[in-house]
């Protein structure tokens, strides 16, 4: 038998083999890793164009594809998904399914977002006032799993990582406010991913404010706007798969096509538009540029923490129009008998970023002030996530000019952005002991 101090030898070499294999393990294994992976959603047959509430209009023709485009982020126990679809809106109630489609994920770890696009099919299911809805049911159940499936391939493909983040002004013609010109965010948030093993990107998120309209439905083109340039430009300088999240574009941030030699009313300051494939171009293109230009010189970050924080937050739904929608779509929206319906709200600090959710289209006063009261370093806000309940306004603005006619009438109440500031800010005192 072994002497008590040959055992006590032994056992101390063996601990200190094992401690060994162990950080050698931690090593060989990092904490972050990134996946990433899109779908078309492009349907078979071209389906009527919505930019709205509102009638639709025919498709007669396509540029660019509709896309599912997806990034996953793991750090230690947590994981994250966000996507980004091309299309006007998508509602919870869809959300849902497509979350139910990724069991590896916490159903409220996945955020569902739009791009906005003004030119493509409806996924509301929009009563249109006979008896039916604007809507194609099948279109909208492909879209769900056509989504889940780019989830699922991008944690399939999940890789050893470090992250970027960066934010900086986008200059050049790419936004402006057609309320008040000068009234919109300039700022452009960047998340890149890229990975360990060869260096070659993984994806890159791009977080602005704009609504890609130039198309527009009356056209009968269905396209992805300028965001189906702006990946496409990401995707080639970069490799990878481009992700494009709204920002706080309500009230009314738009791309800035407008003809500046051609006013339409010279006193109240308005402007013709050009309304082509080349000015998607142009837009997409340079909101690109800037984007990686903004990222090229942030450094990367090897472990980055993740922590994603959710809630459900009721809103009061004052609008007729609205509760319509809320009652007599054939996708049977959740609701309360009090005239309520809840979202998904989320906040997330992932490395020296922080990402809120908003469930629609919150206007940029709103998304100022959020921004400002956030934690992060670099601080983004996805518009038009987990839920797309129309414009959000604060009760100061509600209603207070005739220009906000149509925002108000197409916003939940009066008591929206109060209620969605309060819950954000009580979630980022939450986060900031986490």
């Amino acid at each position: 038998m072994l002497s008590r101090r040959l055992r006590i030898r032994v056992f101390s070499f063996l601990f200190v083999i094992a401690a060994l294999a162990v950080q050698a393990t931690a090593q060989n294994h990092p904490t972050f890793e990134a996946g990433a992976a899109r779908r078309n959603i492009t349907p078979d047959t071209l389906l009527p164009l919505t930019g709205g509430m509102g009638p639709t209009s025919p498709a007669k023709g396509k540029r660019g594809e509709l896309m599912a485009r997806a990034m996953v982020f793991r750090s230690g126990n947590e994981t994250l998904a966000v996507v980004g679809l091309d299309l006007i809106g998508f509602p919870g109630v869809l959300g849902d399914r497509a979350r139910a489609l990724v069991p590896r994920i916490p159903a409220d770890h996945i955020l569902i977002g739009v791009t906005h696009t003004h030119s493509a099919p409806d996924a509301y299911a929009l009563p249109d006032g006979k008896g039916g809805h604007t809507g194609s049911l099948e279109y909208m159940d492909f879209v769900v799993k056509q989504a889940a499936a780019a989830i699922n391939d991008a944690l399939d493909h999940m890789q050893a990582a470090e992250l970027r983040v960066a934010g900086g002004i986008a200059e050049g013609r790419i936004a402006y406010n057609y309320y008040a010109p000068d009234l919109y965010d300039r700022r452009v948030g960047v998340l890149q991913a890229r990975s360990l093993a060869d260096g070659k990107t993984i994806g890159t998120l791009v977080n602005y404010a704009i609504h890609p309209e130039i198309m527009g439905s009356d056209k009968g083109i269905m396209s992805p706007d300028l965001v189906g340039p702006l990946c496409d430009l990401v995707e080639s300088q970069t490799g990878g798969v481009a992700v494009f999240m709204n920002s706080a574009q309500g009230g009314m941030v738009t791309a800035d096509n407008r003809l500046l030699d051609q006013p339409s009313d010279p006193v109240r300051g308005y402007w013709k538009d050009l309304s082509s494939w080349s000015e998607c171009e142009r837009i997409g293109e340079l909101l690109a540029s800037e984007a990686l230009r903004i990222v090229s010189g942030a450094p990367w970050q090897r472990d980055p923490a993740l922590v994603v924080h959710s809630r459900r937050v009721k809103f009061q739904v004052d609008s007729q129009e609205m509760w319509q929608v809320v009652e007599y779509s054939p996708l049977h929206y959740p609701h309360g008998a009090d005239r309520s319906v809840t979202a998904q709200i989320n906040l997330v600090k992932l490395g020296n970023a922080e990402i809120l959710t908003i469930p629609g289209e919150a206007l940029p006063n709103i998304g100022f002030y959020l921004k400002r009261k956030m934690k992060g370093e670099h601080n983004f806000l996805f518009g038009l996530t987990n839920d797309a309940f129309g414009y959000i306004l604060t009760k100061v603005d509600f209603m207070s000019f005739p220009r906000y006619e149509y925002v108000s009438q197409t916003s939940l109440g009066e008591m929206t952005g109060e209620v969605l500031i309060q819950n954000a800010m009580e979630m980022v005192q939450e986060m900031e002991g986490k």
